[in-house]
């Protein structure tokens, strides 16, 4: 074996476990665990390689184990499994929360090596504009900020605040290479992946946000009884799925696997209207959007990491710019703007064939460890999480982890810039809908544009 493929299989192996695990809490955001996990990978010096695997496996493990307790407790697992939860308690209602989560396992893998592929194939055909899109990059994070922003809940809220939101990273930058005689990249970073947390944490610390938060006991939650999986260890994704439901699934994975600017969510919505429109008997439209829900959620996800990553080197997707954003910037390892002006991350690092090839092993570490697992050991693992793993304490950990990097990179002012962006992002997040993928957008546009406007 060689050097790429042995780290390969392992940071492949190690992405997949720990997503797996993680994918189990409920209410765990990609962009808070996901994003700063692998800009720890990408700093320690991992190769190539083994960056891409550990990307690609915990991102498609986390969204197997994320449909757990969306289907069994009726808890959505993080972000994009939010547009599942209404058909996965509807299934739940009916008495079939184990049928919800196969259909949604099996669709998701279905989508996730379907996307690969098609999705590496589309940035190869777009791959000779990189040069065009490079020269104008700067220009084309304001656009692509404003075409980001408008597809987020806030809309046009989220749009007049990618200017306030640029000038601030500004500031802050400019303060911070007046001290440190550097600037600051990756401490903006962790601030805009931790905004939700610091802002609960503000309102914990405030006595009338406060009660918002109180509880007056556990929560309650209702376990469905297990069922048989049959013999097979790794059960058949095509034969859990009918005909029907495979080529339903495979035809939106094949649609969404050519996007890169859509939001996850907004995808998988998009997709689960268009299909659900055509299926009039209400068990099999629910047991259908599982899958095909699932299943975009990955392909969208696959897509939008891909697709700007081999054709331009650039973070110019909602996915790109804000879970995946280590792969492109993760300075002094990987940079979106380097001494010669040019890009220095994945994109330069690795060939076209090596992207399909390392994506593939990812995903394929996930489907014969996690896929299995997650088929068969759903219930005792989410009745074990729910009753013994403290979700403070996850986030707890993750938020000592982005102290630490942040500390790294710039000491005790680095850490107060992540702070800060992080309070502020995370109130515009939770009262304007700005996305931590538009903030990370207005954050380029900080970087890059707003230079040349002022200069």
């Amino acid at each position: 074996m060689t050097p790429d493929l042995l780290w390969a299989l392992g940071m492949g192996l190690l992405g997949a476990v720990v997503f797996a695990a993680i994918g189990l809490v409920s209410g765990t955001d990609e962009t808070s665990t996901l994003a700063p996990v692998t800009l720890l990978v990408v700093l320690l010096g991992v190769p190539p390689a083994g960056v891409l695997t550990f990307f690609i496996a915990g991102a498609v493990s986390k969204h197997m184990t994320h449909a757990i307790p969306t289907t069994l407790l009726g808890i959505p697992g993080d972000t994009t499994a939010v547009p599942l939860l209404d058909d996965a308690t509807a299934l739940r209602r009916l008495g079939a929360p184990h049928i919800a989560l196969r259909k949604a396992l099996a669709g998701g893998l279905v989508a996730a090596f379907l996307a690969v592929p098609v999705a590496v194939g589309v940035a190869s055909l777009l791959a000779p504009l990189a040069g065009p899109i490079k020269t104008v990059a700067p220009f084309v994070f304001g656009a692509a900020a404003i075409f980001v922003g408008y597809f987020s809940p806030g809309r046009w809220a989220s749009i007049a605040a990618i200017v306030p939101f640029a000038l601030l990273v500004t500031g802050l930058n400019t303060v911070a290479t007046d001290q440190l005689d550097k600037s600051l990249s990756i401490s903006f970073f962790l601030g805009i992946a931790i905004g939700p947390l610091v802002v609960d944490l503000l309102i914990a610390s405030s006595r009338s946000g406060r009660r918002t938060l109180e509880r007056t006991g556990p929560r309650p939650f209702w376990l469905a009884p297990d069922s048989g999986t049959g013999r097979r260890w790794i059960p058949n994704p095509l034969r859990i799925l009918d005909g029907r439901q495979a080529a339903a699934t495979a035809a939106a994975a094949g649609v969404t696997s050519t996007t890169f600017m859509l939001s996850p969510v907004a995808a998988t919505v998009l997709a689960g209207e268009i299909t659900g429109s055509r299926i009039k008997h209400p068990y099999r439209r629910l047991t259908t959007l599982m899958a095909v829900k699932n299943g975009t959620t990955e392909s969208t996800y696959l897509a939008e990491t891909l697709i700007p990553l081999v054709a331009f080197g650039l973070p110019l997707s909602p996915v790109a710019a804000g879970p995946a954003a280590a792969l492109f910037n993760a300075p002094p390892v990987y940079t979106v703007k380097g001494a010669d002006g040019g890009v220095h991350n994945l994109h330069t690092l690795l060939s076209s064939w090596q992207f399909l090839v390392f994506s593939l092993i990812g995903v394929a570490i996930a489907g014969l460890v996690v896929y299995p697992f997650a088929m068969r050991y759903a219930r005792a693992a989410s009745g074990w999480v729910a009753r013994r793993i403290s979700h403070e304490a996850l986030i707890g950990a993750f938020v000592a982890l982005i102290a630490v990097v942040a500390w790294y990179e710039g000491g005790p002012l680095a850490l107060a810039v992540s702070l800060t962006v992080g309070a502020v992002g995370g109130l515009a997040n939770r009262m304007l809908g700005m996305t931590s993928g538009v903030q990370f957008m207005a954050y380029y546009v900080a970087v890059l544009l707003v230079p040349l406007v002022l200069g």
